[in-house]
């Protein structure tokens, strides 16, 4: 992993555009390319109500933020010329599972052609030079074993969600290999466990779920105890993108669909993280076993990291009962009236050293 130090003699001063900027990773991400010193485009819809942490992160005025849609084309490409960035970030996505049963419609045309059309941009814009996709580990045909998917399995998403980021996925393949097979522009993809940070205000996510409920005094409510996922905290994959679009910019050899996730020992299922949850926030919070009966989602999912520990010597950093604290200490901070953008920078000085 580099540190903060190679980070900025790299970013520092090159234009980057972040797509999903407003979002929980786009927000930590654009503060820490602002402090790496980047000029920053980010390119999202208006936030949501529950999608607070672009405004506790300070970024109004430290970035160029652009309110659109990735489902139009025609915009997005207006914005692409104006800035002409040399490195992109695609984040922008409908991310949850359970939202994806309500809103398929909304879900694949974000999804799958707000995706095309970053790619059509980026074919168009001569600027760019390096451009990375992030998807999820739901993207892979889940077949329930205790086994860590690798990069090499069939892509095979079951709910709306996690099949339209498969599709994401394949049409990110079908443009490097129609239109950047000349080096001119390296592509890859990022397939990321389930990420918890302190400014995750998401629905139907078990760390905001257990915040909401702990900081009211209610007991936790969680739907799938027995669920085993892939945790980590955010800083891990934002730290491999940044990685990724840095070697992948200096060498195209680098360009290439990575697992980002934690070690098998921080596979853990729902309810032990809410165990995890309880012992670091104290105050007598507690969770109790509650299914709603709700759309299927994947009982048992991890990765294989083999391939982003192999070619770029990345190791995690932050166990998940770290990843917890940290995200509880963030929290706190937050509820106390604290300055979010300085707890975010210390936090990102400690992780990246």
């Amino acid at each position: 992993m580099s540190n903060l130090q190679e980070l900025k003699e790299f970013y520092g001063g090159k234009n980057v555009l972040v797509t999903g900027h407003t979002g929980f990773k786009g927000s930590w991400l654009c503060r820490i390319l602002t402090e790496l010193g980047a000029q920053v485009t980010g390119y999202a819809l208006e936030p949501a109500a529950e999608q607070r942490l672009f405004g506790l992160a300070g970024l109004e005025g430290r970035i160029r933020s652009v309110t659109g849609d990735v489902r139009d084309l025609a915009h997005l490409n207006r914005i692409f010329m104006e800035t002409q960035p040399e490195i992109v970030f695609h984040l922008a996505a409908q991310p949850i599972v359970r939202a994806s049963y309500e809103e398929p419609v909304y879900t694949y045309e974000t999804n799958v052609m707000g995706t095309v059309h970053v790619l059509e941009c980026v074919r168009q814009c001569p600027s760019v030079q390096s451009f990375l996709n992030v998807t999820t580990d739901k993207v892979y045909k889940n077949t329930e074993r205790d086994y860590g998917y690798r990069e090499t399995d069939p892509l095979d998403g079951y709910d709306p969600y996690s099949n339209s980021k498969s599709c994401s996925e394949l049409a990110t393949h079908s443009y490097a290999r129609s239109f950047f097979a000349d080096g001119r522009c390296a592509v890859s993809t990022a397939r990321a466990g389930n990420v918890i940070g302190g400014g995750d205000f998401s629905r139907d996510r078990i760390i905001p779920d257990c915040i909401r409920a702990a900081s009211e005094g209610r007991t936790i409510i969680v739907r799938n105890p027995r669920s085993v996922r892939p945790y980590q905290h955010v800083l891990e994959p934002l730290g491999v993108y940044l990685l990724i679009a840095m070697r992948q910019h200096e060498d195209r050899a680098y360009a290439g669909y990575y697992n980002v996730g934690p070690d098998d020992a921080d596979c853990v299922t729902t309810g032990q993280l809410a165990d995890m949850f309880c012992r670091a926030w104290g105050d007598g919070a507690s969770w109790v076993d509650r299914s709603d009966g709700g759309p299927h989602e994947a009982n048992f999912l991890k990765l294989n990291c083999d391939k982003v520990k192999d070619v770029f010597g990345w190791q995690p950093r932050l166990h998940v009962e770290e990843a917890v604290a940290w995200t509880v200490a963030w929290t706190k901070e937050w509820l106390a009236g604290a300055d979010m953008a300085a707890v975010m920078d210390e936090q990102i000085r400690r992780f990246f050293g």
